[in-house]
């Protein structure tokens, strides 16, 4: 179908919304999408026209619950399964989710894990298993999308999913904010190496994201993040979903290197 065709079908459906930046005609590969945060973030990319590929490595129900719903709105979208801490896993999710359309436009590195660990019973196991989830695969699916995007008209644009905590740490959380710092960095080091190749690279730090049973589960934090964020409320990942959207599009055309701050404003708030 062509990019005009595609668009009326979008329209039509009430998938598309008007206020995001157009990805009609682009393909974009989210890792991690079976999650809330993940799924957040394909859902915007759908409702600007691109067609999704919807990774997972062990929520395949919800994944293709997202790929039916992206369907059935008339976007497109396909699911894809791979293990992204192992090197060769990584390889082939880019090669398969570029072989789908003929072309990968965007990468979202958003898959990753948060566990809660105090530093002194932190083993270097835990450290090892972290930074593996969160960085490594980030750094494998960054070279892996690179090198193809390099080969196509137009280049591509690559959005590590980092935090607030990259600058700003939290209890229990050394191993974590340690890895989206290092996502920081490598989206800037990217962003030097692969400029001149049409390539750009940027990273996008949330802050609280809502989730379901997030206010049963925590009731202080999240009564403490209402309290101190300016715009009064918790993230969506529609919100995240959004940055990311602007950073892949033609609006962000000569931004590469950045860390976009997605998080209501906390970080302004004063800690005193």
């Amino acid at each position: 179908m062509s990019e005009e065709g595609t668009e009326r079908v979008g329209a039509r459906r009430g998938l598309w919304d008007d206020t995001l930046p157009r990805m009609a005609g682009r393909v974009v590969l989210v890792t991690g999408a079976s999650g809330g945060l993940g799924a957040g973030i394909a859902w915007r990319f759908a409702q600007a026209g691109a067609a999704v590929v919807v990774h997972f490595r062990r929520g395949e129900t919800r994944a293709r619950e997202l790929v039916e719903r992206i369907g059935g709105a008339g976007g497109d979208a396909v699911a894809l399964a791979a293990d992204l801490t192992r090197e060769e896993e990584c390889h082939r999710l880019v090669e398969a989710a570029y072989a789908w359309r003929g072309r990968l436009d965007a990468l979202v590195n958003n898959a990753g894990i948060q566990p809660v660990r105090s530093l002194a019973d932190m083993t270097a196991e835990d450290w090892r298993r972290l930074a593996e989830a969160n960085v490594t695969s980030a750094f494998c699916c960054t070279q892996a999308a690179a090198k193809l995007m390099a080969r196509q008209d137009g280049g591509g644009t690559i959005t590590q999913i980092a935090s607030i905590e990259g600058s700003r740490p939290a209890p229990g959380h050394a191993h974590y904010s340690a890895s989206k710092a290092a996502l920081i960095m490598f989206a800037r080091s990217a962003a030097l190496e692969y400029g001149p190749l049409g390539i750009r690279v940027n990273s996008v730090s949330p802050g609280l994201v809502d989730r379901p049973g997030l206010a049963e589960e925590w009731p202080e934090g999240v009564e403490r993040w209402g309290r101190a964020a300016p715009l009064g409320r918790l993230g969506r990942p529609e919100d995240i979903g959004s940055a990311c959207v602007f950073l892949a599009s033609d609006a962000a055309s000569w931004i590469t290197g950045t860390d976009l701050v997605v998080d209501g404003g906390v970080g302004a708030a004063p800690a005193w």
